[in-house]
């Protein structure tokens, strides 16, 4: 099976710029309910995801209050390299199984790295079940 049957495409999917401010971010997050959220570069490549974990503990670090206060640091500073890795559309179901273990969605690039979208945990279950009823 081809992941493109279970991928949220970019443009359903919230995401945030990497030079998006502490406060621009957390105010995305906040309109949309998530806890986490796929960040991308001024060239649309994936370059990681920030949880609500990573912006509390970057206040907490920076010791700063308020949300006119965030708005002097940028998304860029906290992004971690080795949280919520990317696939390939290329990737097999086996590997994207593997990677909802440990990670509530799966975002996906293309051959060049860049952001087309994400395949939920939740996707992945509903298929699974779906699947196994046949």
């Amino acid at each position: 099976m081809n992941i493109v049957m279970l991928l949220k495409p970019k443009e359903t999917v919230a995401y945030i710029y990497e030079d998006s401010t502490i406060r621009q971010a957390l105010e995305k997050m906040k309109a949309h309910s998530y806890t986490a959220v796929p960040v991308i570069d001024e060239y649309g490549k994936y370059v990681g995801t920030v949880s609500e974990g990573d912006f509390l503990w970057y206040i907490v670090e920076k010791q700063t209050q308020g949300m006119k206060s965030q708005e002097k640091y940028f998304v860029r500073d906290l992004i971690r390299t080795d949280f919520n890795p990317s696939v390939k559309i290329s990737v097999d179901m086996k590997e994207l199984y593997e990677r909802a273990l440990n990670q509530n969605f799966i975002p996906v690039t293309d051959d060049l790295g860049v952001f087309i979208g994400i395949v939920t945990r939740k996707d992945l279950i509903s298929h699974f079940v779906d699947k196994s009823k046949l």
